[in-house]
């Protein structure tokens, strides 16, 4: 066998996620954030991350990583997404924002327009905190009760135990299923969809070392082991075997409430799993990867060249000069 052929595949920390008309890439000392604006342009943001130097020890550390990185995604997913929304605004828009803000500063009763503004603002940040809110209990609801309640109406399952959690995990994975499927047919997701897709290919481009070109990212597969809906399946699934501990007997709402006790728990062993499927192919981990592979037939799609161009924009602050800082 050749040299080349012996020549480990390399990795990337480098992860991302796909924004509203945009991309965040997040590299070991870097983030960046690329959008596309109403007038076509491409918008830039780049940011350190951990202050410019490596992650804190608890990021860094096995069963203990996984919760604080996980929890991190999700703050900072949130956080750009609202920002990637903003930019979307037209410059007419803006212009009508910048007037009405004016005219109520230059009026006699400038402190009350000031103060009008501010709890405007408060307001806005209240309703996107109980939107939030609701999303959150939509899930908690959607993903850990309604599976639950389910079973529980089959005669006998109380007292199946390991038959139980299993029946839970299959109704829970096909609402999960069925509910990203679902979400894909609104227009917007789709293209949501699509930039995850470009997002996934660059940073297979990079990892096959290749000049980030429109080019080369085109032909790359859309599919990542390391992507978020592999480790929500790898979360799935987990939560399985964890249930299967659970005494029997107990009822619906209360197996729930362990459900969730249990999550941290689930969330640090699935970040473990999802690391060793993304740094070794094997057997075991093309078994681990497969769901989340084939889910991702639904959560990306193929993109565009424009779409790629925002990714380029995107990952290319986040690459770091010394190689070895970026290997997975």
């Amino acid at each position: 066998m050749s040299q080349k052929n012996n020549k480990e595949k390399f990795k990337s920390k480098i992860g991302g996620q796909a924004l509203i008309e945009g991309i965040m890439m997040l590299g070991p000392l870097k983030g960046a954030m690329a959008c596309r604006l109403p007038d076509g342009t491409i918008d830039l943001e780049v940011w350190d991350e951990n202050n410019g130097r490596q992650a804190p020890w608890y990021k860094k550390t096995p069963f203990i990583r996984g919760c604080f990185n996980f929890v991190s995604s999700l703050i900072k997913g949130y956080k750009y997404t609202m920002k990637s929304a903003e930019k979307q605004m037209t410059e007419e828009e803006k212009a009508e924002e910048d007037a009405k803000k004016a005219a109520k500063t230059g009026s006699s009763e400038s402190a009350d327009a000031q103060n009008d503004e501010k709890l405007s603002s408060s307001a806005f940040d209240v309703i996107m905190l109980i939107g939030s809110v609701l999303g959150v209990g939509i899930a908690v609801g959607l993903f850990f009760f309604l599976p639950k309640f389910l079973v529980g109406l089959i005669p006998g399952a109380a007292n199946t135990g390991i038959l139980r959690s299993m029946l839970e995990g299959i109704v829970k994975i096909a609402l999960f299923v069925l509910y990203m499927w679902a979400v894909s047919l609104m227009k917007d997701i789709r293209r949501q969809y699509m930039y995850h897709g470009a997002e996934h290919k660059t940073i297979a481009c990079h990892e096959a070392e290749l000049p980030l070109t429109v080019e080369n990212i085109r032909i790359q597969p859309r599919f990542h082991k390391r992507c978020g809906t592999s480790f929500i399946f790898i979360v799935l699934i987990i939560g399985i075997f964890v249930m299967c501990f659970v005494p029997k007997g107990l009822l619906w709402w209360q197996r729930s409430l362990i459900s969730i006790a249990a999550l941290p728990l689930v969330v640090s062993i699935s970040y473990e799993c999802i690391r060793i499927a993304g740094s070794h192919d094997n057997l075991f981990t093309k078994i681990l990867s497969a769901p989340g592979l084939a889910m991702q037939r639904i959560t990306t799609r193929e993109p565009d060249d424009s779409m790629i161009e925002v990714a380029i924009a995107a990952m290319t602050p986040c690459i770091p000069e010394d190689k070895e800082e970026d290997k997975w």
